[in-house]
């Protein structure tokens, strides 16, 4: 569809419409529709082979797409090469210079566009400042800091080009999990700090979780979801994204006559006059029911959850301030409960137990290939 003539704030910066991206006989993006907005953080998640990577190329302008459009505000950028582009790419590999000094490094950009040597070097403490990289490492070659502040020279080299929007390839996929937990909160920090676009391309969704105003789910070439972290969770669009989004409990459910629910082993308090629209389906309707483990509890009694069913403990599994239970089905199913520790239930592996859950806690995703 054509472009609108002019803009308004509340037009995206960066448009993608229609996008295809075709590698000889192979589809790897799909009709990918998207509007980023200005000063934004958007992160793009999804398993390997999703295109997550190729999108961001042609985002980048590293690769131009088979067939549709990419707007930078009013312009047409697809067809623009990666160094004409107002947009500046943080890779994994972070592709510092090695045989130069962190200074060196940040102010590269300033130097092939011609800015004085006196100016570039106040800019560049400027933003080992805003990175919180110390003055005296300004002389430092980038061999002798560590990998996190390696990361930080490559974030400051990054805005040294002054770019409307940062593209981010899975950055702190090579750290380890503290330095990756402090740098998530500093990427977070530094996005507030300074206003710019952030896209990031991660397959961690605790790094979305952490980071995004908005989280982007892809799958086989398109996204399968698009919303803030906490609609995602909560109501997935789909039993992959629930899936993709943590541990959850899904359970096959259908319409009954009366309007109400029924599903295996699950027993169900809820009259049907009284069940909310969002756990309704039509007599016959297949869907799936999700609950997520930390909403399911044991029961000591059967009236006191709107769903129940009975099943074995067969594990447990500790893990920092939480515990997961699994719990066995009837038909050998299993089923997830999480507890805080300092509420650690008192059964065992081989207990039968009730487990419980309510409606405000289920989500129905329409019916679909598991």
């Amino acid at each position: 569809m054509p472009h609108p003539e002019g803009k308004s704030s509340s037009d995206p910066i960066l448009r993608l419409e229609n996008i295809v991206k075709r590698f000889g006989a192979v589809t790897v993006l799909r009709d990918i529709n998207l509007d980023i907005h200005d000063g934004e953080f958007l992160t793009i998640v999804g398993p390997s082979g999703s295109g997550k990577t190729t999108l961001i190329r042609l985002l980048v302008g590293m690769d131009e797409p088979t067939s549709g459009a990419i707007w930078l505000r009013d312009r047409r950028i697809e067809r623009v090469p990666a160094n004409k582009r107002p947009t500046c790419m943080v890779f994994q590999s972070l592709a510092l210079f090695p045989h130069r000094s962190v200074g060196q490094n940040i102010e590269f950009p300033l130097k092939i566009r011609g800015v004085p040597a006196a100016e570039r070097k106040e800019r560049a403490l400027e933003l080992m400042g805003l990175l919180r990289l110390q003055k005296d490492y300004y002389g430092k070659a980038v061999t002798q800091i560590s990998g996190g502040e390696r990361q930080r020279v490559a974030l400051a080299r990054a805005l040294a080009f002054d770019p409307e929007i940062l593209f981010f390839d899975e950055p702190l996929s090579a750290l380890d999990y503290r330095l990756r937990k402090t740098l998530e909160k500093e990427l977070k920090d530094l996005h507030a700090r300074t206003g710019k676009t952030f896209v990031y391309i991660t397959h961690s969704l605790e790094e979305a979780m952490v980071m995004s105003d908005r989280i982007a789910i892809m799958r086989s070439g398109r996204f399968e979801q698009i919303a803030v972290a906490d609609e995602i969770y909560a109501r997935p669009k789909s039993r992959f994204v629930a899936k993709f989004m943590g541990e959850v409990n899904l359970f096959d459910i259908e319409g009954a006559a009366n309007g109400g629910l029924k599903g295996d082993d699950i027993e169900i308090n809820l009259p049907a006059d009284t069940a909310p629209v969002s756990v309704s389906l039509a007599p016959g309707a297949k869907a799936t029911l999700m609950v997520r483990p930390e909403f399911m509890h044991f029961l000591d009694n059967r009236h006191v959850s709107d769903f129940h069913l009975s099943g074995v403990i067969r594990a447990e599994y500790l893990l920092g301030s939480r515990i997961h239970y699994e719990v066995e089905r009837r038909d050998g199913t299993m089923v997830i409960v999480e507890k805080l520790r300092e509420d650690r239930f008192a059964g065992k592996p081989g207990d039968e137990v009730l487990l419980g859950w309510d409606v405000e806690n289920c989500h129905i995703i329409a019916d679909e290939a598991p």
